[in-house]
């Protein structure tokens, strides 16, 4: 169960770290990579997804979220974490009053398992995971740390990940990289099987 608190928290707080937009201009980090802005902030490849999560105006809900799922120090450690991270609007997308249900005390547990359903447990770039998923033959299936199961597939330059209950989401800012991995941005929150 510690493990899984953990996982969790980890996914939380990388997902905070991202934004919708695409067409941001990109920002000199401090170590000298290139980063896209998220949310309208620099992301800065020598801080961790969490000190860059909280920067950005587009994932004030995931921000929440992982707070409230009590996943800010996993998602400090040293990781490496890919973490697929909704933005505010993504969120929004999900039925009347889910968000605030999520964040409710008493079901800490499951806003864990929905957060940690967008962390995986390695240092994937968009680049790796196209490679994966030519090798699979045009979809790739990606273990998450919170036990589900997300299909990778591409057109073009752009990844989609569908969850296993068919809900797809598509990463508008890739290759976000961070000391402790990569987050990349999606526009669906995933969600573990129902």
């Amino acid at each position: 169960m510690k493990l899984l608190t953990t996982l969790a928290m980890a996914t939380t707080l990388a997902i905070t770290g991202c934004s919708t937009s695409n067409t941001q201009p990109m920002a000199m980090s401090d170590s000298g990579n290139d980063n896209p802005m998220v949310g309208g902030a620099p992301m800065y490849a020598n801080k961790n997804i969490i000190e860059n999560a909280v920067n950005s105006k587009d994932h004030t809900t995931l921000v929440a979220a992982v707070k409230a799922a009590g996943l800010v120090e996993t998602l400090q450690g040293d990781g490496p974490f890919t973490v697929f991270v909704p933005t505010n609007a993504a969120f929004d997308k999900l039925p009347a009053g889910a968000v605030d249900n999520l964040l409710k005390p008493e079901n800490k547990a499951a806003l864990q398992k929905v957060l940690t359903c967008h962390v995986v447990g390695t240092n994937a770039l968009s680049g790796a995971i196209m490679t994966m998923v030519d090798d699979d033959m045009g979809a790739h299936p990606v273990p998450t740390l919170g036990g589900c199961t997300l299909m990778a597939t591409y057109k073009g330059d752009t990844i989609m990940l569908e969850d296993e209950n068919g809900r797809v989401s598509t990463v508008t800012i890739a290759d976000v990289k961070q000391s402790n991995g990569v987050i990349h941005v999606v526009d669906t929150v995933l969600l573990p099987k129902q």
